[in-house]
């Protein structure tokens, strides 16, 4: 057998499991191959995992997505899911058992505070002609766009540092204001939340939020209430529910397997 072909252990998520509790979370397709589902446990902790070649696995769409499926299907059987990283792979189950066994005062003090929690993701993106109509109703940038116009861009690069600099004023204003009339709301609903780095120009809210699944239809009728309010000037990007990723710290550092 070469290196290639050589078999693992690929692990997807920690889950809380009685000891005597038999659980079955079915296959999943990995890579074109069908591969099952097993866990390997410690006292009343499991990590969800399954055999899979033993070799760096690359973060594209399909691999992403497969790891995010195996991770729902567990959610839909087990309400304590901690979520592990992409691409963790080990040599065998005794590894893995090993790493369970040290983990394992984190988990137990983690168990107790996202059990039956869900994370929900929420982007508010910018409508191009709103955001461009509070451009054009700002008198400072309309008077030091007409001042760089017909200029090349070395006479004007001063110039266009200080427009881009008031532009961007403007969308940190816009972002204050989501924040406040969007992020807030719903930060009250939420066990915790979480705002991250804004992705590209339009964007005005990058957020996560830990709820509980108790509260996961009110927090849903307040995204609502927002989205309405709001349509006409945002997209709003409302994702879920996850394992709560943003909200668990614990980064496994796995040697190169290739």
């Amino acid at each position: 057998m070469n290196q290639e072909e050589q078999m693992g252990i690929y692990i997807f998520c920690a889950i809380q499991i009685d000891e005597s509790e038999d659980v079955d979370f079915g296959e999943i397709e990995m890579e074109g191959e069908t591969r099952s589902l097993f866990i390997i446990r410690y006292k009343d902790a499991g990590i969800v995992a399954t055999e899979a070649p033993l070799k760096i696995y690359h973060p594209n769409k399909d691999n992403l997505m497969m790891h995010q499926r195996a991770v729902s299907l567990v959610m839909e059987r087990n309400q304590t899911v901690i979520p592990v990283s992409f691409g963790n792979v080990f040599h065998s189950k005794a590894d893995v058992g090993v790493l369970l066994e040290n983990l394992y005062p984190q988990f137990a003090k983690l168990f107790p505070e996202i059990k039956g929690k869900i994370e929900i993701g929420l982007k508010v993106i910018g409508k191009k002609d709103w955001l461009e109509s509070h451009i054009q109703g700002n008198s400072k940038i309309e008077k030091m766009a007409k001042s760089v116009q017909g200029k090349s861009e070395a006479a004007s690069y001063y110039e266009r540092i200080q427009l881009g600099e008031v532009a961007q004023k403007l969308v940190s204003s816009l972002q204050k204001e989501i924040k406040q009339e969007v992020f807030n709301p719903l930060e009250e609903i939420a066990e915790a939340s979480k705002t991250n780095e804004p992705i590209g120009e339009k964007m005005l809210l990058n957020a996560s939020f830990l709820v509980d699944r108790g509260k996961e239809e009110e927090f849903d009728l307040k995204v609502n209430e927002a989205y309405e309010k709001w349509k006409d000037k945002v997209e709003f990007s409302y994702s879920g529910p996850w394992a709560a990723y943003n909200f668990v710290n614990i980064h496994l550092k796995v040697e190169d397997a290739g």
